[in-house]
């Protein structure tokens, strides 16, 4: 079997069967080293900016014309025998920028290129997942409006209780979702550059570079944070930029991992009742051997992902707490694997979480079949209000009622049978003086309170003004087309 055979090797499906293709590029090598090359040409601008001789236009010519030709074998071949990635790319990008070969990474430590290229990338990323987010709240938005009041059996501990609207559920769902976009956008823009810090975070080297000017030293460093599009840089570091700021990065992901999570869950519940359905293609297959079946396999694969998101925290939580004085290699490693999964994680959740929103069905009918069958018993109270008003004892009539529900409910339980509470109460002499008025007094409309009102403020006053600066996201969306 050829070792070129894709299937001959273990492919991780982030990539291989679930992410987008947008979130798999940001974490390519072609992303990675090709930021790592716009660094060091950006380096060698502001150097030669600041009068450091020995840069040549033709250099920097040379540089600027070859930021992505990156030759692969050449690269790999020079890790394996240097044993160091950084400097194996820098004799890469000096072959094809042979006046710049001199001054490529001039000054600078490996961390340089490798933890800005990750600032830089991690920025990319959560820009990517935010404009995700946004439109997953924006269709959301639009099913709790159309069904703010579609009245529907509400569920604590997953028993029947008091009526709420299919809507007003949503904006549960909604306000969580922009709590994270809250606390991403937040993420994202806290992101700073460790920009220009040398070997241990002291600039010694850059100091030399410069014969001693403080003053250029500190340009370089606010030039070349410009040149990568960054307002600040961290006022200081050690040869890393503080692993604290993984976490921070990190945080609002696992965050939302619980959200999602939550959502799946309480769309498999209602799929269960057969109340609200994710949608299910013509030719989907649900079961190899139950052809009835029709699983909420969307939603159980945003469960079974959003675990995976949220235990990653883990790991950058463990490695910001033992770096050692200004660095430790242990980081390395394991920050390869746990931010770019955290990232396409996320990034295969929201899209799959957008399919869904975009093709929820709802079944008025069998949501209304669900109320009938306990609504009578929700309406008790209602019935010994209505018997006070006629003049009725209430204690009386509350034990009349009383007697009439546990009847019914025997039929339910013991029996299978449908609740008939409301008929032995118009068959009981005690209820006559209301009689005509038990259908009114069962009109679902009247037992949702201000769900719909609910609805249509929390989208004015919280949903609308969270989602206007994203108004050319929210245009530009498509529809979230999942792989497999």
């Amino acid at each position: 079997m050829s070792s070129t055979d894709p299937n001959a090797k273990y492919q991780s499906p982030l990539t291989s069967r679930y992410a987008s293709p947008e979130m798999a590029a940001n974490f390519s090598n072609n992303k990675r080293f090709g930021t790592w090359r716009r660094l060091w040409f950006n380096l060698a601008v502001a150097e030669k900016q600041l009068g450091l001789p020995g840069i040549s236009d033709e250099a920097l010519e040379q540089m600027q014309n070859n930021l992505d030709n990156i030759d692969y074998e050449v690269a790999n071949a020079e890790e394996k025998k240097r044993r160091h990635d950084v400097m194996a790319h820098v004799h890469t990008f000096g072959i094809v920028a042979p006046a710049a070969a001199p001054i490529i990474h001039l000054g600078a430590t490996s961390c340089f290129v490798t933890d800005n290229a990750d600032l830089i990338i991690f920025r990319d990323g959560m820009d990517l997942l935010i404009n995700k987010l946004v439109c997953v709240i924006n269709d959301l938005t639009q099913f709790a409006i159309r069904y703010r009041d579609l009245p529907t059996l509400g569920f604590t501990h997953f028993q029947p209780a008091q009526l709420t609207t299919v809507g007003k559920r949503a904006t549960l769902w909604i306000q969580e979702l922009l709590w994270d976009l809250r606390n991403m956008q937040r993420a994202r823009d806290d992101l700073g550059f460790r920009g220009v810090k040398g070997t241990t975070g002291t600039q010694a080297s850059f100091l030399a570079l410069f014969n001693g000017d403080h003053e250029k030293v500190e340009q370089l460093d606010a030039l070349v944070t410009e040149l990568s599009g960054f307002t600040a840089c961290y006022p200081v570091c050690g040869q890393t930029y503080s692993r604290k700021i993984d976490i921070d990065f990190m945080s609002p992901l696992a965050s939302f991992g619980a959200t999602a999570h939550r959502i799946a869950t309480d769309i498999r519940l209602l799929a269960n009742l057969k109340e609200i359905e994710e949608p299910f293609e013509k030719d989907q297959i649900g079961s190899s051997a139950m052809a009835y079946k029709r699983n909420p396999m969307r939603s159980e694969r945003i469960c079974s992902l959003s675990r995976h998101l949220m235990v990653l925290i883990g790991d950058v939580l463990q490695t910001a707490s033992v770096q050692w004085l200004e660095r430790t290699l242990d980081d390395s490693a394991n920050r390869r694997i746990s931010i770019p999964e955290a990232c396409l994680t996320a990034d295969i959740v929201l899209t799959t979480l957008q399919n869904v929103v975009d093709g929820l069905v709802v079944y008025p009918k069998v949501i209304e079949r669900r109320i009938r069958s306990e609504l009578p018993f929700m309406a008790t109270e209602n019935i010994i209000m209505a018997m006070v008003k006629k003049g009725g004892d209430r204690q009386e009539c509350h034990e009349e009622i009383r007697v009439l529900s546990h009847q019914a409910a025997a039929v339910v339980k013991q029996e299978g049978g449908e609740n008939d509470l409301i008929e032995r109460v118009k068959n009981t002499e005690y209820f006559a003086p209301i009689k005509d008025e038990l259908d009114a007094l069962l009109d679902p409309s009247t037992f949702i309170g201000r769900a719909p009102e609910q609805v249509d403020g929390f989208v004015e006053k919280h949903v609308k003004p969270a989602l206007a600066p994203y108004a050319s996201v929210i245009a530009a969306k498509k529809p979230a087309e999942l792989s497999v």
